[in-house]
């Protein structure tokens, strides 16, 4: 069977751990490590732990669930031709690409559906690939995501989609084939950032980490116990995977260029506050240092050369330093893409490079960059797992429904990481902010929570350990409520005085030309794609 679970709902109730507990178990206070694929003995205690979470956040296979009540799939309309007799196809066999498919058939559409993927596997969840694979506790086999209705669709897996034609209405891939469609979905995702010398990247034992592939190669080079692994960017998957090695008991450095680990998503004060947590577990952790060059032996990476004057040796390198966004088949289709992604409206379909919407052309998962009505109408790109989730559905919604049924994507931005045995949670849009105040708990006893507040209001919060309490301030967040907060809290700290948040200098996309204009009349007026020198 097949089982995922949304942590970002998770609360740590421990309910599927206490009835299934060769499937879940917790870490720490409040985290949880699940099986994605428990074995078929397990199957009435996975049931009945995902019955009984008091969140719902346990999905299980469709192979694994009754049979639904008659009528609950929405029947097509007579006349409704799209949703009865249309052609949609979705490139990216993602998780955002399985959702949609999965929604488009709740709401009955009953034409055909193809679904595009580059690699040869079905649609699999990527965040177990830097946790519970990296540790032993599933493979990274076993990460295919559960089904949660049959989506009947054809799956052209193992070829890339190479270029759009939005005049034909065809996508064109990579073996010279074409496919037709009325509506199309956007779900390419993100690829892990390569080391940026191509003759380094190539030295075995340099690995990143985004794909099946790379986690299983990672994790045989684990078993070995390496003399030390390097971690490249201290982000959140280099902190998971620095995490992954003191728990395998393997030494670690973890090399960053900026002031502390998590400073991007988190700021300077969380930054300095997982420093610490790093440090105290023995990782060997160097702030404000690049990595100059790898140096290998008969092909195998040996040394690293770091920007602090020393020279280390290892065994083994795991670059992790952000990802690229896949839309490079896109950059002649008269799109809205660049390195942020493909730009769309809060409705998720898709912007022209003249910054027109389209019908046809929708968008959803790490790929999208939408304006954020909560957030000033900010364009953000979210690379998170439950905004791939509910941007997916919104998108299939739309793809199928008059204008005026049509819902806006107004999802809280979430996340999670677990590392050092540590449950970090987040809602709201932190790196915006430009103060951070400690609300509840205490940072010396790693269990608190931190709201952020941009212009006198809320616009997010982290918890360490603490993620119970982020319902509350996912409310806040949405009623604009006022920073700092005037609130009498539960196990307030000492000092609840907000500081500067810390973050790094924001970089816009504005700053440099993105299109060039021609024509003189109203009705002549085009916009062409400037497109950059893309640096890997």
């Amino acid at each position: 069977m097949r089982v995922v679970v949304d942590l970002t709902k998770c609360q740590g109730y421990a309910q599927c751990a206490f009835l299934a507990p060769e499937a879940f178990r917790m870490v720490g206070d409040e985290a949880l490590m699940f099986d994605p694929a428990p074995s078929d003995d397990q199957r009435v205690k996975v049931l009945r732990a995902a019955a009984a979470c008091p969140v719902q956040a346990l999905q299980v296979d469709m192979a694994d669930l009754p049979l639904p009540p008659p009528g609950e799939t929405v029947v097509a309309a007579k006349g409704d031709r799209l949703r009865r007799d249309g052609r949609i196809v979705i490139v990216g066999a993602s998780l955002a690409g399985l959702k949609a498919a999965e929604q488009l058939r709740a709401e009955g559409f009953s034409g055909s559906l193809t679904v595009i993927g580059d690699e040869p596997e079905e649609p699999y969840d990527r965040p177990p690939l830097s946790k519970q694979v990296q540790t032993g506790f599933v493979t990274s086999a076993d990460t295919t995501l559960p089904r949660r209705r049959d989506v009947d669709a054809q799956w052209r897996l193992g070829v890339a989609a190479s270029s759009l034609d939005l005049e034909r209405k065809r996508v064109v891939l990579a073996d010279g084939a074409e496919v037709e469609f009325d509506r199309l979905l956007v779900a390419t995702g993100v690829r892990a950032r390569p080391w940026p010398v191509p003759e380094e990247a190539a030295l075995d034992g340099v690995f990143t980490i985004r794909t099946r592939g790379d986690a299983a190669g990672l994790r045989e080079r684990l078993m070995a116990h390496p003399s030390r692994v390097l971690v490249i960017g201290s982000g959140f998957t280099g902190s998971e995977m620095a995490s992954v090695c003191v728990e395998l008991g393997i030494p670690v450095t973890v090399a960053e260029a900026g002031p502390g680990p998590l400073s991007g998503a988190l700021g300077g004060v969380m930054g300095r506050i997982s420093a610490g947590i790093m440090r105290e577990h023995g990782v060997d952790l160097r702030t404000h240092t690049k990595v100059n060059a790898l140096q290998g032996e008969d092909g195998k990476v040996r040394r690293a050369v770091l920007s602090d004057g020393t020279t280390i040796e290892v065994d083994v390198v795991v670059v992790a330093l952000g990802g690229i966004r896949n839309v490079e088949w896109l950059e002649s289709a008269g799109l809205a893409v660049g390195v942020w992604g493909l730009a769309c409206d809060a409705g998720c379909r898709a912007f022209t490079a003249a910054g027109l919407v389209t019908d046809d052309v929708f968008v959803a998962g790490d790929v999208a960059r939408q304006p954020q009505p909560m957030f000033g109408y900010q364009f953000l790109a979210m690379e998170h797992w439950g905004n791939a989730v509910t941007q997916a559905e919104v998108a299939a919604h739309n793809m199928i429904s008059g204008e005026t049924d049509r819902w806006p994507h107004l999802e809280m931005p979430a996340f999670w990481s677990l590392q050092f045995g540590h449950n970090i949670k987040s809602v709201g849009v932190p790196p915006i902010a430009d103060q951070i105040a400690i609300t509840q708990g205490s940072v010396e006893s790693r269990q608190f929570v931190a709201a952020y507040g941009y212009k006198g209001r809320v616009v997010g919060a982290v918890s360490w350990n603490q993620g119970k309490w982020l319902d509350f301030y996912e409310q806040l967040i949405e009623q604009a409520a006022p920073f700092p907060l005037p609130y009498d809290m539960t196990n307030p700290p000492a000092d609840r005085t907000p500081v500067p948040a810390e973050f790094p200098e924001r970089t816009y996309p504005g700053r440099e030309a993105t299109v060039v204009v021609t024509g003189h009349d109203p009705s002549e007026r085009r916009a062409v794609l400037v497109r950059p020198n893309r640096r890997r």
